[in-house]
């Protein structure tokens, strides 16, 4: 053979080697994208209604590499799937074992439900896997998956124990966050074969026992929320300690903090808060140079506060609450000239506040000192706080009147002087704080009416006036406020903000934790989702779904307020101006002396909670409430209205809470059917006029279970004005009885029944106590 022959023969088989491998490359592109379109009509059948990024992909392209939410390498084969947050129902795919290069994974935020596939244990070249924020449980079996850096699985339902599990597959692991499950068990000897853990966060489980002593090696470590017992040795915190971040708080350590924390010099974030800790604090926390967060808080400290902690220049949060420190507040505190958060709620301080010098702190945004014996009048000189954000003071014993120097904290955006004993009126300064988001004033003894120009304080959404001596009427300009709390909100979102263990407090104070809609946060609550609402709420994102539509059933996470007045003077009309309140989704205006006509305007807010009880209003019960769709409580018992129950009320399909009782010359026929017959008599006690179905009259001996709580709703008796409405009639029927009797014995006297008069008994809880 030539040269030029074998030349041209070495040619032809490269080029056949290369068509095969083109044809090979063809073949694999194929299968991988047979498998993302499998993936595809999976999801599809299982999410019918809502679909994710996944519906847009286009069957007809050659290659799923263009498609959203994945990701390929140089040669064209899958590398990454991301449908977070898709709206994706259902088990997990089975089927991701076949996308051979697979690297990446993340599942995370939908509602994916069941246990992990065993062929996930088959892409051994997964590196990333977030399945975190689904409804999956069963044990976390990963052991196939050796190549893993990062895992975070959090707020699942899984459970068992991780000891068997986690040493086989942690070898390449940096994270891993499996916070928020069921898992139990001990943790000890679980991460010891996991050379290259760095990031571990296993809070919010069961688990038990000792502290791992190896924990120290990493660089951030959580395992607060959990069952740990026993104490924090000196050798916990060795002298190669790496620990930036370490939170062991909510279990049940016991014992001293060792002097040799100082060893972990690295750390900024120290959270010790709601342990058995007890003794002195250890002034090796003085020696932490970068220490930014320290919570202590709900321990059993020693009072004195080491002077070495002043060493501590970027301390920024301290939160030593609930320590029961007792005496006057040590003045030290005054000292911390970093600070920006001081929590020292429920330590039984008495005197007063001026002498610790915490009022002249330059840089504090958030001080809560509620919860304590403070006595005497509120200092002028809080005026004066710089850059004061938020002050609690409430659950004290402060009297005297509110300073009118309040008004000039412009910056302020929560107020909280609720149970004291403060007298006089509310300072009509207090108008121009224009960034103030929380007023609570509730359980005091102010007088005097509703300064109009509250109504100046445009981001105000959040207003708790209940249980003073309030008088006068409601003032039109009060329906002004929170008309734009946006430029509040946006400000807040700028910032990113460590909180406090005082974060569940607030919320109890408030939040009103008795609507039902809020009731499920208030038996889950943990400091961390205390947390994670309250950054919700301070940056102006909804909790709970409202309908902001007044006349849809549509729900959307927007933000909504509150009107809280009960329990005061008040007296005249509720102005229709009312209708303006777009915010406005809870209205309690009971046990005052309101009357008139209740505006009908009141149906074009998002409200799902009215409670207009115990005032003097008259007139039809505005047929336009049953608009309100999303309406969940109407209380409008007793009250003087008249004309007939609107029968539009039993469309009212979310109600489930309802009471017109001792509204005498109401009238009607409570329904056969619809969300109204679903009432018992409770709901119409002292309505004389209104009559029953022949269902719902035997619905009036014999009550269904009742659907809402009594005890908030149905007033099991008579107040004194309707005792005193019904006295006339009593008289009237003596008088005509007696001379019926004597003037015509033949003629038989129509008899006016009144089968009881109860004695007053007041709620057994008011919407606007709080109390923790």
């Amino acid at each position: 053979m030539s040269e030029k022959e074998a030349a041209l023969s070495s040619h032809v088989v490269v080029f056949l080697l290369f068509l095969i491998f083109v044809a090979g490359r063809g073949i694999t592109g194929l299968d991988e994208k047979e498998v993302v379109v499998k993936l595809k009509h999976f999801l599809q059948s299982n999410n019918p209604i809502y679909y994710g990024r996944y519906a847009g992909w286009n069957e007809s392209d050659p290659s799923p590499c263009w498609w959203s939410g994945v990701t390929c390498n140089d040669d064209g084969l899958v590398t990454g799937i991301d449908l977070s947050n898709s709206s994706i129902s259902g088990t997990m795919f089975v089927g991701f074992s076949n996308l051979t290069e697979l690297e990446h994974l993340d599942l995370s935020e939908n509602t994916i439900e069941g246990g992990l596939p065993p062929d996930l244990n088959e892409c051994g070249g997964l590196r990333y896997l977030n399945l975190s924020h689904n409804l999956l449980d069963g044990e976390v079996n990963l052991t196939g998956l050796v190549n893993l850096r990062v895992v975070d699985l959090t707020s699942n339902r899984f459970e068992g124990e991780i000891r068997a599990n986690f040493p086989a597959m942690c070898a390449n692991l940096v994270l891993l966050n499996i916070s928020a499950n069921n898992l139990a068990g001990e943790i000890a000897g679980s991460f010891d074969e996991c050379p290259n853990l760095q990031y571990l966060d296993l809070s919010t489980n069961k688990f038990t026992g000792e502290i791992w002593k190896g924990f120290a090696k990493l660089r951030e470590f959580s395992v607060a929320e959990n069952n740990l017992t026993g104490e924090i040795l000196l050798e916990t915190f060795p002298s190669n300690c790496a620990l930036e971040f370490l939170d062991l708080s909510s279990n049940n350590l016991v014992g001293d903090l060792p002097d040799s924390i100082a060893n972990c010099s690295n750390l900024a974030f120290l959270n010790l808060w709601n342990n058995r800790l007890a003794g002195a604090i250890p002034a090796g926390i003085g020696e932490l140079s970068k220490l930014r967060s320290l919570f202590l808080g709900s321990n059993g400290f020693d009072r004195k506060i080491p002077e070495k902690l002043l060493n501590c220049k970027e301390l920024v949060f301290l939160d030593l609450s609930k320590n029961n420190f007792g005496g006057e507040i040590q003045g030290i505190f005054g000292r911390f000239v970093t600070l920006r958060l001081l929590s020292l709620h429920e330590n039984g301080y008495i005197g007063g506040i001026e002498s610790s010098g915490v009022l002249k702190l330059p840089e504090l945004f958030r001080l809560d000192l509620s919860c304590n014996n403070f006595s005497g009048d509120l200092p002028v000189e809080i005026a004066a706080m710089p850059k004061i954000k938020y002050l609690m003071l409430a659950y004290n014993d402060f009297s005297g009147s509110i300073p009118s120097e309040f008004g000039s904290i412009v910056g302020l955006q929560a107020l909280d002087l609720s149970y004291n004993r403060l007298t006089g009126r509310i300072p009509p300064e207090l108008g121009k704080l224009r960034s103030l988001l929380w007023l609570m004033l509730a359980n005091n003894r102010l007088s005097g009416e509703i300064p109009p120009e509250i109504g100046n304080c445009s981001s105000l959404l959040w207003v708790n006036l209940v249980g003073n001596r309030i008088s006068g009427r409601i003032p039109r300009e009060i329906t002004r406020m929170g008309r734009d709390p946006n430029p509040t909100f946006q400000a807040n979102r700028r910032e990113i903000i460590v909180a406090g263990s005082d974060n569940c407090l607030s919320m109890k104070q408030w939040l009103p934790m008795k609507y039902q809609d809020l009731s499920f946060i208030n038996t889950v609550l943990t400091p961390k989702l205390c947390q994670a609402i309250w950054n919700k709420i301070w940056k102006g994102y909804g909790i709970i779904p409202i309908c902001m539509d007044s006349t849809s059933q549509v729900r959307t996470l927007t933000i909504s307020g509150y009107m809280q007045l009960t329990e005061n003077l008040l007296s005249g009309e509720v102005p229709p101006e009312i209708g303006k309140m777009q915010f406005l989704s809870i209205l309690h205006l009971g046990d005052n002396q309101l009357s008139g006509r209740l505006p009908a305007e009141i149906a074009s807010l998002p409200l799902f909670d009215i409670d207009v009880s115990n005032n003097l209003f008259i007139g039809q019960i505005p047929s336009e409430i049953s608009l309100l769709q999303c309406l969940s409580r109407l209380d409008l018992s007793t009250n003087n209205f008249s004309g007939e129950l609107p029968t539009s009320l039993n469309h009212l399909s979310e109600l489930n809470q309802f009471n017109v009782s001792y509204n005498p010359l109401l009238s009607g026929v409570v329904p056969a059917t619809g969300q109204i017959s679903t009432f018992g008599s409770d709901s119409f006690m002292g309505d004389p006029l209104i009559s029953y179905s022949s269902y719902s009259f035997y619905n009036s001996y014999y009550p269904p279970p009742s659907s809402f709580d009594d005890s908030s709703v149905v007033r099991r008796g008579t107040s004194r004005r309707t005792v005193a409405f019904w006295i006339p009639f009593i008289v009237s029927f003596l008088v005509f009885g007696v001379a019926s009797f004597v003037l015509c014995l033949r003629i038989r006297t129509p008899v006016f029944i009144v089968n009881r008069i109860l004695t007053i008994e007041n709620f057994v809880t008011r919407s606007g106590d709080h109390r923790s």
